[in-house]
Formats: C-alpha cells, sequence, structure tokens
C-alpha cells in the first residue's frame, strides 16, 4: 500500500517521469545519432522533448489520477493530483536533462557518455525504489530500469540509422 504522505507517496510517478524522461531523451540522442545528424540538432530535439513530452506526461498523469479518483467517489481535494503531475515533470525533467550533459563535454562520440550517465542515472532511481519496497534487491530494481533504457535507446539507434538511409 502506498504510504500516505512523503516521498513514497509519489514513488509511481516520480519512477514514471525518470525512466519515461530518461528513456525518451536518450531514444532522440540516439536516434540523432544513428542519423549522424549534428549534435545541435539532437540538443534542439532533445530540449524540445523535455518540454513537449514532460507537459503532456504531468497532464496525462493528473487526468488519469483525477479520473480514477472521482471513478471511486474519493475527494480530489484529498488526493491532490496536481501534486502528482509535478512530480513526474520533475522527474522527468531531471532525468530526461541527462542524456544532453553529453553534450557539454568536448566528445567526439557523445551517444556512449550519454547512454553511461542515463544508464547511471535510472540505476540509482531504480535501486532508490528498495528503500519503498520491502524484500526487493536494489540492484535489481536498479538493473530492471537500465535494461528497459537500454533497449529503447538501441531500439532508437537502429530506426535512426535505418531511416537515413531511406530519407
Amino acid at each position: 500500500m502506498r504510504p500516505a504522505t512523503g516521498l513514497g507517496h509519489y514513488l509511481r510517478d516520480i519512477v514514471y517521469g525518470a525512466l519515461d524522461g530518461g528513456v525518451t531523451t536518450l531514444a532522440i540522442v540516439a536516434g540523432a545519432a544513428g542519423a549522424h545528424l549534428e549534435a545541435r540538432i539532437a540538443i534542439i530535439l532533445g530540449v524540445a522533448n523535455l518540454v513537449g513530452d514532460g507537459l503532456s506526461m504531468a497532464a496525462g498523469n493528473y487526468l488519469g489520477m483525477r479520473s480514477e479518483i472521482q471513478q471511486a467517489g474519493g475527494s480530489i481535494r484529498k488526493e491532490k493530483p496536481w501534486r502528482h503531475g509535478l512530480a513526474t515533470l520533475a522527474a522527468f525533467i531531471v532525468v530526461g536533462a541527462v542524456p544532453l550533459l553529453s553534450f557539454l563535454v568536448p566528445l567526439r562520440e557523445p551517444l556512449w557518455f550519454a547512454g553511461a550517465l542515463t544508464g547511471l542515472t535510472l540505476f540509482v532511481v531504480g535501486s532508490l525504489r528498495s528503500r519503498f519496497m520491502a524484500g526487493r534487491k536494489a540492484w535489481r530494481l536498479g538493473l530492471e530500469m537500465v535494461v528497459i533504457a537500454g533497449l529503447a535507446a538501441a531500439a532508437a539507434l537502429g530506426i535512426g540509422s535505418a531511416a537515413a538511409h531511406f530519407v
């Protein structure tokens, strides 16, 4: 059962936002790298993703939670769904910005650094979930998030590479 207050109360929202923020931004960076686009384009697309997708996810989480509460006959004022939306947005932007940090350092291949930074960040977020999930191993929860992000980034890299040949 979800704690009534504190960080554990927003765990679902934080995990949801962090994973999607890291994955979608890393996917954009990977897709741009696969298509051999300029770093400038990857940064522009990544920042646009942080704003557009982050706000969309926050609004979707808010409306979904509000709908769920109203469907069950609960009080929206008591649960404050807007806080859950903000938690999702904050996690999305913080973790989603991580893949873009690789462009602040002069690297020949920023994709690998972006992947490593994002993987490490998601591993930490995943591992911290164990504080709220009794009996779950931190390393397994961290690895779970890294594997999901890695699969999505690999798919985006492949699609970007293939699309570059056809477009």
